[in-house]
């Protein structure tokens, strides 16, 4: 069975989507079989590929509305396998309102389609039917933090509901990763609010730092991941090491 894992965090600009499209970058670079979810209808996950969005005929909004099939909805870019997004996807919630177990169609699709060895979904930057369907989906939560003061304020709306949807809907869902963002070793703030990151959530973080680097920045300008882009980078070789670490997880 596929290792499905929710990237989430409702703050926007905490490195949600360069985590998840960088890590099942390295994933697939280290011989394991990846498909990343675009759940945002912002589609940054899709447009960082080099895919346009607004031209394709068959998106996750698809999945949501019609039920299509993976074989549908699904890109190859260079193997690493990709559902794409549209704004579409952002009236879903209003146009599935009345559809019984509308929490559930995330997850009654990939139980269908739980082939590979990794599945990411790149959360919107919101608590709603979107996010409540991916983690009614997954085992596992990943939450990217900057390591900046504002880090950890407003976790407690996300934190609220993840234990509701425990409660209530996936009694195995669990955050297992805190990824630090961000980070710059030249600076005391930051090695601080790792230090309060550490203290918070123990050895749910990773060892590693996803340090600051400007070839994050650009390779999505570029529609490439890291490993294409700056091959050398810092960026490159810290969602290596990441993603070493999360297989040395399992």
């Amino acid at each position: 069975m596929a290792n499905i894992i929710a990237l989430c965090n409702q703050k926007g600009g905490v490195g949600k989507t360069t985590c998840t499209l960088n890590i099942g970058a390295a994933l697939h670079q280290l011989g394991k079989s990846v498909l990343l979810i675009d759940l945002d209808p912002q589609a940054h996950l899709t447009y960082c590929l080099g895919i346009a969005a607004h031209e394709l005929d068959k998106t996750i909004y698809d999945v949501f509305t019609k039920g299509a099939p993976l074989s549908e909805v699904v890109i190859d870019k260079n193997g690493l396998r990709v559902i794409p997004s549209t704004l579409d996807l952002a009236g879903v919630e209003m146009e599935l309102a009345g559809v019984p177990g509308r929490e559930f169609l995330l997850k009654e699709f990939l139980d269908r389609h739980n082939t590979f060895d990794y599945i990411l979904l790149d959360c919107p930057p919101s608590l709603g039917l979107l996010t409540l369907n991916a983690l009614t989906a997954v085992r596992e939560i990943y939450i990217p933090l900057q390591t900046e003061f504002l880090a950890l304020k407003g976790m407690s709306k996300l934190l609220d509901t993840i234990e509701a949807v425990k409660k209530r809907l996936n009694k195995e869902l669990a955050i297992t990763g805190i990824i630090a963002t961000r980070f710059d070793a030249r600076k005391k703030l930051n090695k601080g609010i790792v230090d309060t990151i550490t203290e918070r959530f123990g050895k749910k973080r990773f060892k590693t730092l996803i340090r600051e680097n400007i070839s994050l920045a650009e390779a999505p300008g570029y529609g490439q991941t890291i490993f294409e882009y700056a091959p050398k980078s810092h960026g490159a070789e810290d969602f290596l090491a990441l993603s070493k670490e999360i297989i040395k997880r399992r």
